[in-house]
């Protein structure tokens, strides 16, 4: 079963009751969802969610991989697809396809998402594309596991960093705090 405006609606409004702070930014994906759009489909160009994964060893490392087609150092994830029916195991997929390691090696933190993040991705004609939103339903994973098999298409290299490197002050300080 795909994942449903509700299932997105309930994750938002779990996220806001912890981060009140995030109403006014994120009023608008409740809008988007009350006028009916699909965030669950890549073709919704207003907007569409996506799923991150932050994955932490335990020494505190977090994994970043390579983008092909972006040329950047990145967190796992992706967009979602029909089998997935919550965004917290779309994350798990998709970091399991990206890296390899298996999702019975990985343990989620918590089942609401540690950051949401909303950001403009460029046009990209190869693919029909207009520019648009992506809502990254960002989840934090533990595991001891290491990296496996890099989904080649997508993914030139991984790396386990320091949680300073991720880029995102807000999503930064939540992951820090989160692993003490």
């Amino acid at each position: 079963m795909a994942i449903t405006a509700e299932h997105i609606r309930t994750i938002i409004h779990g996220y806001l009751d912890e981060h009140p702070d995030e109403k006014r930014a994120l009023a608008p994906l409740l809008g988007l969802l009350d006028d009916g759009a699909d965030l669950a489909s890549r073709k919704e160009f207003r907007g569409h969610a996506t799923a991150g994964a932050i994955l932490a060893r335990p020494d505190g490392c977090i994994l970043h991989i390579h983008h092909l087609a972006l040329d950047k150092w990145l967190l796992p994830g992706g967009h979602l697809e029909a089998q997935d029916d919550t965004l917290l195991g779309a994350a798990l997929r998709e970091l399991a396809e990206e890296t390899g390691i298996p999702a019975d090696a990985v343990t989620a933190v918590a089942d609401r998402p540690v950051h949401i993040d909303v950001h403009p991705i460029p046009a990209n004609d190869a693919k029909g594309e207009h520019d648009h939103q992506h809502i990254d339903f960002r989840f934090l994973f533990r595991t001891t596991a290491d990296i496996h098999q890099l989904q080649a298409e997508e993914v030139t290299d991984a790396a386990w960093r320091e949680p300073e490197t991720i880029t995102d002050e807000r999503l930064r300080r939540r992951v820090s705090a989160a692993l003490r």
